[in-house]
Formats: structure tokens, sequence, C-alpha cells
């Protein structure tokens, strides 16, 4: 009994709650029809941020994380997560990045239930041969350039269930 009381009072400050916020701030308000991808698409997120910020340890555990959710059948998914969780190399996190937004994309489209994701490209990514990505959310914060070219890119696709 004291410890349920303990915890609907333990965010109580305007900076507790303003941590809480930003914290979650970026995490999706969309919903999958199973959850597995949903919490691939949490990871995913979680990534695409990382790179944004070039933060290679971030995007390392995140892909860590998301490649203990996938299923047997998606082996292939899995196996990208995996590496791009072996690497340190942000260039070689963002070039696997690519190929898991290619392979994943379907899936993510397919298992959307509810909300809206967006499907952006970015033509400049990897010596003008181009790259896309997905968010959560409609402005572009391209993750394969971080601050060097943080608003390249459009949206090409909106996905909205």
């Amino acid at each position: 009994m004291d410890k349920e009381k303990g915890q609907s009072v333990e965010i109580n400050t305007p900076e507790e709650v303003k941590k809480a916020e930003k914290e979650t701030a970026d995490i999706a308000d969309q919903d999958f029809i199973d959850g597995m991808t949903g919490k691939i698409w949490h990871n995913y997120l979680e990534i695409k941020m990382a790179l944004t910020n070039e933060d290679s340890g971030q995007a390392k555990d995140a892909a860590k994380s998301m490649a203990d959710s996938f299923s047997e059948e998606r082996a292939e998914l899995k196996s990208i997560a995996e590496q791009l969780g072996d690497t340190d190399d942000i260039e070689e996190q963002r070039r696997l990045f690519s190929n898991f937004t290619e392979l994943a994309g379907p899936m993510f489209e397919e298992a959307l239930s509810g909300g809206t994701i967006y499907k952006k490209f970015c033509p400049m990514a990897f010596n003008n041969d181009g790259a896309y990505w997905y968010a959560d959310v409609e402005e572009i914060k391209n993750p394969y350039f971080g601050d060097k070219m943080l608003n390249c890119g459009s949206v090409k696709k909106t996905i909205k269930k």
C-alpha cells in the first residue's frame, strides 16, 4: 500500500515533471498491431535521434536493445541491428541504419494501427545516392548528416491510420 502511494507521488516538483517530459519527448504516439513492432519503432527512433545528435554510443545501445526485440522470422533485420550495436563508427552506423530502414519500412507501414509516421528522404546522403528514414514528426532532423545538414531532406510519404 505504502509503495503504491510513494510511486504516485514520485514525480512532483516542476523540475521532475520537466525532466520526465524531456526524457519521453520523442517517444512515439503511434500504435502498431503487435508489441514487437512497437518496441522496434521505439528503438528505431532512439537510433535516429542518436545519429542526428552524432552520439554513436547511444545508437549502439539502442541497436542492442532493438536486436533483442526481434522474433526469429525477422533474422535479417535482427542481424543489421546487431551489426549496428557492434560498431562505434558513426558512418557505418548510418549505413546500417539506411539498410535497416529499407527493410523495416514496409513492416512499420503495414503494422501501423494508429497515429502517423513520416517517410523522409535525404538526396545527399551517401555521396548523393540518397537515403530514407522514418520519423514520428513532420519536422526534418536528418540522421545522416547531424549538425552539418540537420534540415536536409523532405517528407516523401505520410502514413496515417
